[in-house]
């Protein structure tokens, strides 16, 4: 334990740092980190150089190179740089490369060199040039700050969104700031700059000067500030030498060092694990490391080479020419179980086992101590907990080993929190490995979740190393192995030196079916790419048309997206592609590929009927076909015309048409039609009131409410309409005009042709009894009984079903009998059904 702890370095009472190597670097560098432009991505990232031959002042005449490490030094691109000079790099959260230009034009760029898009930081930039710039990132996304010629500050908090904002202008400023950063609170990106003795505040409406709490007299200038990870904290560092650290808004000093050295440091950065209360900065010289918190003293480093300080969520890691190391906050479960003369459960049970592994009966007296002190499940928890923060995969074991050990003697400890730190660490172990070179700490991997890992892994196109790690973690397929499956293969559509043939053949071999997988985002890919045929082969296999179609139709491949499109069945599918296919063909070609589609055709024209009606008769036109021309004209009548002229004109074109068509059914209903208009207006101008667009039963409805009794006879012979139906027209008329001598005239007129009982019904539809009762007494006997129970007459309607002795009606009285005064007649009604059984 003594030999493990020698790089424990004591910071005050209550903390150790220590500083391990990650990896031994060899990647071969040409020039000195000094001599680049030096970015590195957090989590792990990769390291981006570019020599800087713009900041000399004789450039040099040979193009610079940009070349892409991973954080083990492998080689992952190198690139000519062809474009203007760079003034700051930085990566973006998503892995991908921002170069900020001098004229304020920043170029994205891919992992492995490729790239991908460009966007400018707005006019004032590019007429000022920049002088300065930061990539920074937020929950909101990676952002840049741009300080320009002029002074002024313009920044976008998303370059994924890009929404340029220019800060306000600083009073007084006629220099570049001595230093300054981008600070992010309450969702929204702030610059905190230096001029002289003085702090100012940018946000977006405001310049506000700010001063430090508890900082002491005689700065005159600040030489380097620096923020924390999380945005929380921030550090200054004076020319006086003195370091204060505080809260990122200025409010609240949480401590001070006096480092005694006045000139300017290289990096200052954070180094602070989540959730741990002590504070400390890391501040790098030429050849100097040292690491400052709330203590007298400080933990000091000889640097022996060129070194450049990476900020992470948990430490910091530092890279020169020949290793790169990681210098942290020891996390508290280590310490309690590796610091000298620990007597804490963990440090006990890690003692018991290897005791026990030696056969010493020490083991059994460790045990029985953790045990008494009823401490064997927090010395358990602080074993795994500690072999997670551990880089060496033997401590990981032998800490692993230590809490299996402790577990035999639990009786419920549950299993998962073991199990899943195995998993976690064989996955931390495989991506830390010298060959893919992401050197994540387990802090950072919990932060950074599984599926970010997978993505980045997929971005290096270690594609098998994330199946392994999905079909391990037996994660679902569509957010694991189908998914890096379909990376994989908008990977092999970029190969052009393989056959469209080959090509698509291999990805259907390899993803087959697999659930979650969309050729057509692969298709797209291929044709992104400029692979329109093999585009066209691998949507072959998608066997969803909707995926299919809209690509087929960007490739200008309508007329095949048809037949995929009607081939799906799916009508909104079809109607794209037809509103497509209308829009790039002539008229003529477009109705001719119509003609070749019959369920195409149909379609189109139940869109025409409602979007186009007149393309709708050009297509009936072009088809002889009269029956649908006729129904058109119909339409028309009453959607177009508002001229009773001009709709009986309409009428009498759809009748020839019907004629024409054969169908003397719709032909001869069309000039009843034309005939009922001219009736109903004429009725209009005679009598007034509103006729048109009635119908025929409507129209004798309106004139018998009306009292013109005489005309809606006439108007029932003229158009033939039969007298039942004439005589429940009049009956509802009159009923609902509760003209009940009318009513009675009617009904004595002649033998009713629809009975009596529709009388005694509506009567008692309109709630008059008294009405309805002289009805009933004219019913025929088959309907008597009915008409008595409609009015009430509960005991005569008995006697009549008695005296038909019909079962129905005997049973139709008797679930009317529900009164205390019908108990009299349902009895009469059983001895009725008694008597008739017994014959």
């Amino acid at each position: 334990m003594d030999c493990y702890t020698a790089n424990w370095n004591p910071l005050g009472d209550s903390a150790f740092y220590r500083k391990y190597e990650l990896y031994s670097m060899d990647w071969d560098l040409k020039e000195e980190l000094r001599e680049c432009l030096v970015a590195a991505a957090p989590y792990g990232g990769p390291i981006a150089l570019l020599r800087n031959p713009w900041r000399k002042e004789k450039a040099a005449s040979v193009r610079p190179v940009l070349e892409i490490y991973s954080a083990s030094g492998v080689p992952l691109a190198s690139l000519l740089w062809k474009s203007g000079p760079v003034m700051s790099m930085g990566w973006s959260a998503e892995e991908e490369l921002l170069c900020v230009q001098e004229d304020g034009a920043v170029l994205v760029y891919g992992l492995h060199g490729d790239f991908r898009r460009h966007f400018s930081m707005g006019n004032e930039v590019l007429q000022n040039r920049v002088l300065d710039a930061r990539i920074f990132h937020t929950e909101l996304g990676s952002g840049v700050a741009i300080l320009t010629g002029a002074y002024r500050f313009t920044l976008s908090a998303n370059v994924g969104d890009l929404k340029l904002r220019r800060m306000p202008e600083v009073p007084g400023l006629q220099s570049a700031p001595s230093c300054w950063t981008t600070l992010f609170q309450e969702r929204v990106a702030h610059i905190l700059l230096a001029v002289g003795p003085d702090l100012y505040l940018l946000d977006h409406a405001t310049c506000s000067a700010v001063t430090p709490p508890g900082l002491p007299s005689g700065v005159t200038s600040f030489l380097q500030m620096a923020v924390s990870f999380t945005y929380r904290h921030l550090a200054l560092f004076t020319d006086t030498g003195y370091i204060w650290m505080g809260t990122a808004s200025l409010t609240e000093k949480l401590c001070e060092f006096n480092c005694n050295i006045r000139a300017p440091p290289k990096q200052m950065v954070w180094c602070s694990r989540p959730r741990s209360k002590e504070r400390a900065v890391v501040v790098a010289w030429e050849r100097r490391l040292m690491v400052v918190g709330n203590a007298p003293e400080s933990i000091q480093f000889v640097l022996d080479e060129d070194s450049y300080l990476v900020p992470e969520l948990d430490g910091v890691r530092i890279f020169s020419r020949s290793s790169h190391e990681f210098l942290h906050e020891v996390p508290v479960a280590s310490e309690e179980i590796f610091k000298i003369a620990s007597m804490a459960p963990g440090a006990l049970l890690l003692e018991a086992q290897k005791e026990y592994e030696k056969e010493s009966q020490k083991a059994d007296e460790y045990l029985r101590e953790i045990q008494e002190l009823g401490q064997l499940t927090q010395a358990v928890q602080q074993c795994i907990e500690a072999a997670g923060h551990e880089h060496g995969p033997d401590m990981q074991k032998s800490l692993l080993r230590a809490a299996s050990f402790g577990k035999c003697f639990l009786d419920r400890f549950p299993p998962d929190s073991f199990v899943r730190m195995c998993q976690d660490l064989r996955v931390l172990n495989a991506v830390r490995d010298y060959h893919i070179g992401i050197p994540l700490t387990y802090s950072q991997y919990k932060q950074l979740t599984i599926q970010v890992l997978l993505d980045r892994l997929v971005l290096r196109r270690l594609y098998p190393l994330a199946i392994q790690i999905c079909e391990y973690l037996r994660l679902p397929e569509v957010q694991g192995v189908s998914r890096i499956l379909a990376h994989w293969a908008c990977y092999k559509v970029q190969q052009k030196d393989v056959s469209d043939e080959d090509v698509a053949r291999a990805i259907n071999q390899k993803l087959g079916d697999t659930p979650g997988v969309s050729y057509s985002d692969i298709a797209a890919r291929a044709y992104g790419c400029g692979r329109t045929e093999l585009a066209i082969k691998l949507l072959e296999y998608e066997p969803r048309s909707g995926e299919q179609v809209p690509l087929l139709l960007k490739m200008k491949r309508s007329k095949l997206a048809l037949n995929k499109a009607i081939e799906s069945g799916d009508t909104d599918l079809v109607f794209t592609v037809l509103l497509h296919l209308k829009n790039e063909l002539n008229r003529g070609d477009f109705f001719m590929t119509l003609r070749n589609q019959p369920m195409a055709l149909s379609l189109y024209r139940q869109f025409c009927k409602h979007q186009e009606l007149e393309t709708l008769k050009d297509l009936y036109n072009q088809d002889d076909n009269h029956q649908e021309l006729g129904s058109f004209h119909l339409r028309a009548s009453y959607a177009a015309e508002e001229r009773i002229e001009g709709r009986v004109a309409a009428l009498q074109t759809a009748a020839d048409a019907f004629y024409k068509a054969k169908n003397e059914f719709a032909a001869k209903a069309t000039e009843d039609q034309m005939r009922l208009l001219r009736l109903q207006r004429r009725l209009e101008d005679e009598l007034g009131g509103q006729f048109l667009d009635l119908s025929l039963h409507d129209t004798v409805t309106t004139l018998i409410v009306g009292g013109h009794n005489k005309r809606a006879e006439q108007l029932a012979r003229d158009f033939r309409i039969p007298d039942k139906r004439l005589w429940w027209l009049k009956l509802t008329a009159l009923a609902d005009l509760e003209d009940w001598e009318e009513l009675e005239k009617f009904s004595k007129t002649k033998k009713s042709p629809i009975g009596y009982l529709p009388f005694v019904e509506i009567c008692m539809k309109q709630h008059n009894k008294y009405e309805a009762k002289k009805y009933a007494s004219r019913v025929g006997p088959e309907q008597k009984v009915k008409a008595l129970l409609l009015v009430g007459d509960v005991a005569q309607a008995a006697d009549v079903a008695i005296e038909h002795r019909n079962e129905a009606e005997l049973s139709l009285v008797l679930s009317h009998c529900t009164g205390a005064s019908d108990g009299a007649t349902a009895d009469k009604i059983q001895r009725a059904r008694a008597q008739a059984q017994k014959k």
